[in-house]
């Protein structure tokens, strides 16, 4: 059935009425922004410093609470933080980074800024995160650091990770923009990579709008991270190469960028992380629901969570069986968005991408991920979904699927 043929047998596959017919369209993700939010940021907007002021210190301190790590370097968004760990970690021309596969681009265009090379790593068929046993075949003299994606916010296996690091001399980088309050084997994200990158970009667990930032136990990684911030540019006379005791004096001592995050970005992320455990715990009853709901669905092959991850889930994400049902991707999707449920895919290979593909990365890097990425759809989830919401996301992924049932 084509694409046309699936639209015009919409009002079927509904049962004759859209399931959200008469009610808002339920989209992938949303940021759930209160009273207390607005609050905390016409506050600052009151006050005399907006940027570069002491929201970010606040922020930073808040951020090592949460994540158990010694050190916190707030910055403009998730893009950032990735090339500032790119720069500390010193990546440069010649070297290779092991790059999740499944992923936004930013994970893998971060070693591009560095003007080194990503290798690509193959996933696990069943978690979707990075395969350990790809790695291994991927790692070269050349390699200098592995940058493993907490892929919809399930923790990658950083036991494991740590152990081939510190063997083979690597350093792990730990994208964790999808996993802020996730905890491995009882210690939060963040704590545990040489350094871990966040993003809270809108559909993240929680927000600043954009804004991102890095974590570390270590401090010359960290200085490093807060000079690349701001331009390169220290008051700090120990590292400055003709300190003075001028009170304007200044120095650049590396060329770093304006990767700021401003105050009242800072205040609004400090409102939100006060209800990341409420936003966390409703993420995760939506994800048990949905568990329940779809688990004997012959039609759908669910995400596979380890033990050793205390999830907070950022995507929920259905795969199609294709042995058992007879419509493609865009057919599920269309027949969704028809029911008034907008879902999203997460996410194209990165090497496929026509500009990886123009820089000399082949269709077929990952086949694992290849296969993965054709049946892959984000359904609903968000802290501000009701029970009558989650009801129509699970009601009309059971009609669509047993309209194509084979």
């Amino acid at each position: 059935m084509s694409n046309e043929e699936i639209k015009a047998n919409i009002p079927a596959i509904a049962g004759g009425t859209p399931i959200r017919q008469g009610k808002p369209t339920l989209y992938y993700g949303k940021q759930l922004i209160e009273e207390d939010d607005i609050a905390a940021v016409a506050e600052v907007l009151r006050s005399p410093e907006i940027t570069c002021g002491p929201k970010i210190g606040e922020l930073e301190e808040e951020l090592c609470r949460i994540t158990g790590a010694r050190y916190a370097v707030a910055c403009s968004n998730g893009t950032a933080a990735l090339h500032m760990a790119c720069m500390a970690a010193g990546i440069t021309k010649g070297d290779e980074v092991i790059v999740s596969s499944l992923t936004f681009a930013a994970s893998a265009n971060c070693v591009l800024y560095c003007g080194g090379t990503p290798v690509f790593a193959d996933i696990r068929e069943d978690t979707y995160n990075i395969d350990i046993e790809s790695i291994k075949e991927k790692i070269t003299p050349r390699t200098r650091a592995i940058i493993a994606v907490d892929f919809t916010g399930q923790a990658v296996q950083l036991k494991e990770l740590l152990a081939l690091c510190r063997e083979k001399r690597l350093l792990l980088i730990e994208d964790a923009a999808h996993s802020l309050g996730t905890k491995y084997m009882g210690r939060p994200v963040g704590s545990i990579a040489d350094i871990t990158t966040f993003s809270f970009h809108p559909v993240k667990t929680v927000t600043s709008g954009e804004g991102g930032a890095c974590t570390t136990n270590n401090t010359e990684i960290a200085l490093n991270l807060a000079l690349l911030r701001s331009h390169g540019i220290t008051r700090n006379k120990d590292i400055e190469r003709h300190p003075s005791d001028d009170p304007w004096y200044n120095e650049q001592v590396l060329l770093g960028f304006n990767y700021r995050m401003t105050d009242f970005q800072a205040a609004l992320l400090l409102s939100q992380l006060k209800k990341l455990d409420r936003f966390v715990a409703a993420r995760a009853a939506i994800r048990e629901k949905y568990n329940r709901a779809f688990a004997d669905i012959p039609q759908l092959i669910l995400q596979t969570n380890i033990p050793e991850s205390e999830t907070a889930q950022h995507l929920y994400i259905l795969r199609l069986n294709a042995k058992k049902i007879s419509c493609n991707r865009r057919q599920f999707f269309d027949a969704l968005c028809a029911e008034g449920i907008h879902p999203q895919v997460h996410y194209l290979p990165v090497y496929r991408h026509s500009f990886y593909e123009a820089i000399g990365y082949a269709p077929n890097e990952c086949p694992v991920a290849n296969k993965v990425y054709y049946g892959i759809v984000s359904i609903p989830l968000y802290p501000a979904l009701t029970e009558e919401d989650t009801d129509d996301v699970i009601a009309a992924v059971k009609r669509i699927c047993e309209y194509f049932a084979i």
